[in-house]
């Protein structure tokens, strides 16, 4: 039998998160979290409707995962996010222990990997899934913005 659970399906479930965002004129970032093939958490950036710098998809889906985990620690826990974190939420993924980070898109000028930023030891990370397929979300959400 197949396994389905792929990062690509994960990812996908991303990029739906991303589009949401999109809809609402946000910077079109979306981020789920996973334990044992079960999305915990979903969410996408809400910086312009909550007027909130932190607001970040992957701060969201953190927050959202440790309620449904009753515990702020994501130890064994998968994010998906469609474009690689910053520096601020690397930081706020360090301090969960999250146990893998899988991203699309690079950031080439405020990605964690570009900004030297550490994760932790134990959290290995998957970088370019589906990244085309991001990339293109985020280059037609800045030209429809530049209209």
């Amino acid at each position: 039998m197949i396994n389905p659970f792929t990062d690509e399906y994960f990812m996908k479930k991303a990029l739906q998160e991303a589009e949401m965002a999109f809809d609402k004129a946000e910077i079109p970032v979306g981020a789920i979290i996973v334990v044992a093939n079960k999305v915990i958490a979903r969410s996408h950036n809400l910086t312009e409707l909550l007027n909130d710098v932190t607001a970040h998809a992957e701060m969201q889906a953190i927050t959202a995962a440790a309620n449904y985990l009753g515990g702020k620690y994501l130890i064994g826990c998968t994010l998906y996010v469609t474009l690689e974190p910053c520096q601020m939420c690397a930081g706020a993924l360090y301090w969960s222990q999250i146990s893998k980070i899988v991203f699309g898109a690079t950031d080439e000028n405020r990605g964690f990997t570009k900004m030297g930023t550490q994760l932790h030891p134990k959290t290995t990370v998957v970088s370019g899934v589906l990244a085309e397929q991001a990339a293109e979300l985020m280059k037609r959400f800045f030209v429809e913005r530049r209209k």
